[in-house]
């Protein structure tokens, strides 16, 4: 069941990069969705890695 306390997204996003995200999720076993929240995640915890965790006020 969806969580109403999450946030909606849309993003565009030129036919090949969509052809390869495609490709990787299906490989990993993810949906689409699910790869780019694993990706979204990952780039935050490098971020957070390298310059400290993020607040929450200053998200």
């Amino acid at each position: 069941m969806r969580n109403k306390e999450n946030k909606h997204l849309g993003i565009e996003i030129d036919p090949e990069l969509h052809r390869k995200l495609r490709y990787v999720a299906d490989y990993e076993g993810r949906s689409m969705n699910g790869q780019i929240l694993y990706l979204v995640r990952q780039c935050i915890r490098e971020f957070e890695s390298k310059n400290g965790e993020i607040e929450e006020e200053k998200a």
